[in-house]
């Protein structure tokens, strides 16, 4: 690698420090409002919402420090990228929170939580939806096909999938789907982006299993994202596509059972 001048350093600390200057204010947000919530739970759940958006923010302000490295001294700043990728973590956590984690349930089971955010409309939670994203494939992209952390943004994937099926209102989903609401190209592009999201994280936790870990708990996570596609195929009356998911299913499933028998036996012989 070719020796950093001081001229370059010099450029590089002038083009980060806005950066920087912004990533302080965030976390210093993140603290105040985290000391709020503290001492006055009400309107916690829009607060954590408002978290979500500075995490991403503050993400982002992480990955331009990384920019302004690559651009100025040819190199990967990895302190900046772990830092996003930690800041990353903390928006879908603080996601979590406010709609749950479920990946394959009923929409009742987390209804009531969607109840408090009412006034967080379809429009807004397919905004920060696409805004989460879009950050999270920014930063993958930043760290590159060969960096460790690979298999890692298979689970922060596939959170996100599942905070995204959640954080939108099913029980309404359909009357929003009508060209006349005020909320149709949000809903329709949400939908849109939440089957996407749930076949990408199945084939990746697959992946996963197969090219990496061998583990089981993975390939069963798959499985549960196809499940979860296939429930909001049915919710939406689309038949043809639940029953192209459930032939799926069957053959994952399969594979699953024939895969565990082999490593019982492979127990066995040893």
């Amino acid at each position: 690698m070719a020796k950093i001048s001081e001229q370059d350093r010099h450029t590089y600390q002038e083009r980060s420090r806005v950066f920087s200057t912004m990533a302080k204010a965030l976390l210093k947000e993140e603290s105040d409002l985290l000391t709020i919530v503290k001492k006055n739970p009400g309107g916690t759940v829009l607060k954590k919402l408002t978290l979500v958006d500075a995490m991403l923010n503050l993400a982002s302000s992480y990955m331009a420090i990384n920019g302004v490295s690559m651009a100025v001294l040819k190199v990967k700043n990895e302190e900046a990228l772990n830092d996003a990728r930690k800041s990353m973590y903390k928006a879908v956590i603080y996601l979590e929170e406010v709609v749950s984690n479920y990946i394959d349930a009923p929409f009742s089971d987390y209804e009531e939580k969607l109840s408090a955010i009412e006034s967080f409309d379809p429009n807004q939670r397919y905004n920060l939806i696409r805004k989460m994203g879009f950050a999270i494939d920014l930063l993958e992209q930043a760290y590159g096909d060969n960096s460790k952390w690979r298999w890692t943004f298979v689970e922060m994937e596939g959170r996100f999938a599942a905070t995204a099926k959640n954080i939108l209102d099913l029980r309404n989903a359909m009357t929003n789907s009508h060209p006349e609401s005020p909320y149709y190209d949000s809903t329709v592009y949400h939908l849109r982006l939440i089957k996407e999201l749930l076949s990408r994280a199945a084939s990746r936790y697959r992946d996963k299993y197969e090219l990496s870990t061998q583990q089981m708990l993975d390939f069963k996570t798959g499985i549960l994202f196809l499940s979860a596609l296939k429930r909001i195929h049915i919710v939406l009356s689309e038949s043809e596509e639940a029953e192209e998911i459930k032939k799926k299913l069957n053959i994952w499933s399969t594979k699953l059972e024939t895969d565990l028998k082999k490593q019982e036996e492979a127990k066995k012989r040893k």
